[in-house]
């Protein structure tokens, strides 16, 4: 079963094992509006928790998208370079940005639940 965890900048992992897979959440991609581009970390690439890892812009804004945990790329979602729309569609599913293998589980600790990050984004609409 996996679980799906929040950061306050409002990117999600939904874990699996030691791997999880990571994007914004549909808060955010609501408050972006339309996403017109995507820049996605490279596969082997080794980062620490809150790094900057990707960046995503819409016609309002550009936003960096950071690391919820450490450890390293394992694949990123090359088909939203082509189509970010997919993210506004699906953020949570088809629109997630790229897979980390987690160095350190505990970090998970540090991140929101989903009733503390909806209480965290509720009336922010």
């Amino acid at each position: 079963m996996s679980e799906i965890y929040y950061t306050e900048d409002h990117e999600w992992i939904e874990v699996e094992g030691d791997i999880g897979t990571c994007g914004i959440s549909e808060f955010a991609q609501e408050q972006l509006g339309d996403i017109v581009y995507v820049e996605l970390p490279e596969p082997g690439t080794e980062v620490s928790q809150s790094d900057e890892v990707a960046v995503v812009e819409s016609v309002k804004a550009a936003s960096e998208i950071y690391a919820p945990v450490s450890g390293e790329i394992t694949e990123s979602n090359e088909e939203l370079v082509d189509d970010p729309a997919r993210i506004n569609a699906d953020a949570m599913g088809d629109g997630w940005f790229f897979k980390i293998r987690l160095s350190d589980p505990k970090e998970l600790d540090d991140l929101l639940d989903k009733a503390t990050y909806e209480a965290l984004t509720a009336g922010q609409h």
